[in-house]
């Protein structure tokens, strides 16, 4: 675990609001096809033992679910114990019982709990995290013979509208500088290959992309609800303040107006995967 006194879950950058945990879910479905895409390349089949960690409202954990059928079992790990709750409730009722998620924190020095798995997936959790190679080194080894590592993790660097806009730019700074600050990597998943490497995995299979563009409009009320969830870390970071602030979400606003259908694109999501070759 971290050497601080802070756990990860005192250093996660977001809130744990229910506005915050519906943002998670708009933005899981987002990805959805993405991911689903990287489930299929790897095979995941009907009878499998998969772990979503860091699964965070269960999204993910569904669309294993979908898969692996009632004779699989999907296991869901969050460091957010609540959130969880929420998550195993709604599979649930979704008919999904073979679903169930543990509250777990996934930086201490200690085994993933109940593997090994088949398939061992996390999505935007390493970009959190700054132990992220030994994070990705006890994933690895929670890994079953012949199972696969999948993990999908963002790059900021493509956040931008065209033409360029002032009021972006201040909502990407803020939004940047507050992910860094709480120790976040933002380009973690063009690092991933390296990753993989660094964390003993070895070479990735193979690695994949995905982009969004969308127009300003719809962009904007997901920037806001970023920007919203992050103040408290800018605000005691000295990023920026409350006026400040404030001026920033207003000509976003005025913007999105003024230029509804400008072409703005989101974050990167880069996927990359391993086989774990039998012994």
């Amino acid at each position: 675990m971290s050497t601080t006194s802070t756990t990860a879950e005192e250093r996660y950058a977001l809130g744990r609001t229910p506005e915050e945990y519906e943002r998670l879910r708009a933005q899981a479905r987002v990805w959805e096809a993405a991911t689903g895409r990287l489930l299929d390349q790897v095979g995941l089949a009907a009878g499998a033992r998969c772990l979503d960690a860091g699964c965070g409202p269960g999204e993910t954990m569904r669309l294993m679910a979908l898969r692996v059928g009632s004779t699989g079992q999907v296991t869901g790990i969050d460091i957010d114990a609540d959130l969880g709750l929420r998550a195993q409730a709604m599979l649930h009722q979704a008919g999904h019982g073979h679903c169930s998620v543990l509250a777990h924190d996934l930086t201490l020095d200690e085994p993933v709990p109940g593997g090994p798995y088949d398939l061992v997936f996390a999505r935007l959790l390493l970009f959190h995290l700054p132990e992220r190679v030994a994070v990705l080194r006890r994933l690895w080894e929670a890994v079953a013979p012949g199972g696969h590592l999948v993990i999908q993790d963002y790059d900021l660097r493509t956040v931008s509208v065209t033409p360029p806009l002032a009021s972006m730019d201040e909502i990407g700074r803020v939004i940047t500088s507050a992910f860094t600050s709480a120790g976040c990597d933002i380009h973690v998943g063009t690092c991933l290959p390296e990753l993989f490497v660094a964390s003993g995995a070895g070479t990735a299979d193979g690695t994949a992309v995905a982009g969004r563009l969308d127009d300003l409009t719809t962009t904007q009320v997901m920037l806001e609800q970023v920007f919203r969830s992050l103040l408290p870390v800018a605000l005691a970071h000295g990023i920026t303040t409350e006026p400040q602030a404030d001026a920033a979400l207003a000509a976003l606003r005025h913007d999105a107006i003024r230029h509804a259908q400008r072409p703005t694109l989101w974050p990167l999501m880069v996927g990359a995967w391993k086989r774990r070759i039998p012994a």
